[in-house]
């Protein structure tokens, strides 16, 4: 077991202002008071975004993302789901968007598994809020193999920006874990390191009661 989380936090508080200062600045803005009761469409909507973020310039996707919201009409995942195959070939030359074919396909298909599980499921957001809030690595085999393109840190971000309680696995948090005798090296891809990696978030959740996504965050504040 790794160490108490107490030496983690002083580490990063003495980084970034002071411990009250910190534990400010590392609340997981994203947090939602009823993720069950959260819109399919804006769960869609996120879960597009990242997937468009992985691998592209962030702000390049900010600027257009009313364009997005437009040209995926809403992203009312019911209707990107009837209509997917028709409307492929008018989003790949739509200039509100970034026209990446592969990454336009996988939200008309993450449209269908989102419509799906609001079907059969009882709802996209109530099967986040219903997911027990040890076991992250479940949650992200799910969204591998039933969505598309929510492999790696596309579904880690998804989960945190839909208001999940969610760790990222970002160089500067595997940095602390390798401080910490978690990890052999500055990075979590393999399921063994991920398995390490939430074991230890979950102990230091037991241990200061702090939400996992705040730990992650420390984490990496606590490295500089």
């Amino acid at each position: 077991m790794a160490r108490s989380f107490a030496p983690i936090l002083k580490m990063a508080a003495g980084h970034h202002g002071g411990e009250k200062a910190v534990l400010e600045q590392s609340k997981n803005s994203h947090a939602v008071k009823s993720l069950a009761k959260a819109p399919a469409d804006r769960l869609l909507s996120v879960m597009t975004r990242c997937v468009f973020n992985a691998g592209f310039n962030w702000k390049v996707i900010d600027a257009k993302w009313d364009g997005f919201e437009a040209a995926f009409e809403g992203f009312d995942p019911g209707k990107l789901a009837f209509f997917g195959d028709e409307m492929l070939d008018r989003l790949v030359s739509d200039e509100r968007i970034v026209r990446n074919g592969q990454k336009i396909l996988a939200t008309l298909e993450n449209a269908k598994f989102v419509a799906e599980v609001e079907a059969k499921e009882g709802g996209f957001g109530k099967l986040l809020a219903d997911w027990p809030a040890d076991d992250q690595l479940g949650l992200m085999d799910l969204l591998n193999k039933r969505g598309s393109r929510l492999g790696g840190a596309t579904g880690q971000y998804f989960l945190r920006f839909a208001g999940w309680d969610a760790w990222i696995a970002s160089a500067h948090v595997c940095a602390a874990l390798v401080r910490e005798g978690v990890l052999d090296k500055p990075q979590a891809t393999s399921k063994r390191d991920l398995a390490s990696l939430q074991a230890a978030i979950n102990g230091w959740h037991a241990d200061s009661s702090l939400p996992r996504a705040q730990i992650s965050r420390l984490l990496a504040l606590s490295v500089g």
